[in-house]
């Protein structure tokens, strides 16, 4: 069986935040920004509080099966509640997307390679 690539987005909106704590993340807003966003497996939070409360976790895992998704998806979840736990800030209304790879629909690059390779 080969190996499956997913990848899984945690939003959501913090909530509740102390002044000490919305100063903290503007502070660290420069690590966190949209321009950097990546997909890894510790998870990669991007979010722009001047602008709103809201974030975004960007989880990479992997599995064998495509019911193994539901799984990462799970460990995504709790992973991103356990970063914001940690550190005492407050969220609400989190959710998540799923994306298994293997079944992604190919663009113009990955068609034409498919092609030349006859895969």
């Amino acid at each position: 069986m080969s190996t499956r690539t997913f990848r899984i987005t945690v939003r959501g909106s913090f909530d509740s935040l102390t002044a000490e704590q919305h100063a903290e993340l503007l502070g660290e807003a420069p690590h966190h920004d949209m321009l950097h966003a990546a997909f890894t497996p510790e998870g990669h939070l991007t979010y722009d509080i001047a602008a709103r409360p809201a974030f975004v976790f960007r989880f990479l895992d992997s599995g064998e099966a495509e019911e193994d998704l539901l799984d990462a998806t799970a460990r995504a979840e709790l992973a991103a509640e356990e970063w914001l736990t940690t550190r005492g800030y407050g969220f609400k209304q989190l959710r998540s997307t799923a994306q298994d790879l293997s079944q992604a629909p190919l663009g113009k690059r990955g068609r034409r390679e498919a092609a030349r390779t006859g895969g």
